[in-house]
């Protein structure tokens, strides 16, 4: 199984762990998406804004020293936006509908960004 193949088939089975998902991005720390299933007009914007998130709040943690980030929890009135670190080359941002269960999220999607890191 090619790199391409095995980052499509966990976008897959978080999709089927967690199916009130509603986009799930896998991008380059550069903010490049490598791959996804959000539409192909918002791609390159979402895949960009999740690296940028996920360096700022590297930063906040460690000026406030509050240890190794988990995860960037951007929170609209319609859903979420959480953005995992998926190694030093890696970030995983999944879209959510509000009133999503945040802890299953959280339990698959930190799987997903833990096995990211693996094959980045």
């Amino acid at each position: 199984m090619t790199k391409q193949e095995s980052i499509q088939e966990l976008i897959r089975s978080l999709r089927q762990a967690v199916p009130e998902v509603m986009g799930v991005m896998v991008a380059a720390s550069d903010g490049l998406p490598i791959a996804h299933d959000f539409p192909e007009t918002q791609a390159s914007r979402v895949a960009a804004m999740a690296a940028t998130a996920l360096g700022l709040g590297k930063r906040m943690t460690a000026s406030l020293s509050l240890g190794d980030l988990e995860e960037v929890v951007v929170r609209g009135r319609e859903g979420y936006l959480v953005v995992y670190g998926a190694g030093e080359k890696g970030v995983l941002a999944v879209a959510a509908p509000q009133g999503m269960n945040l802890g299953l999220l959280h339990l698959e999607a930190r799987e997903v960004a833990r096995r990211l890191r693996e094959i980045l």
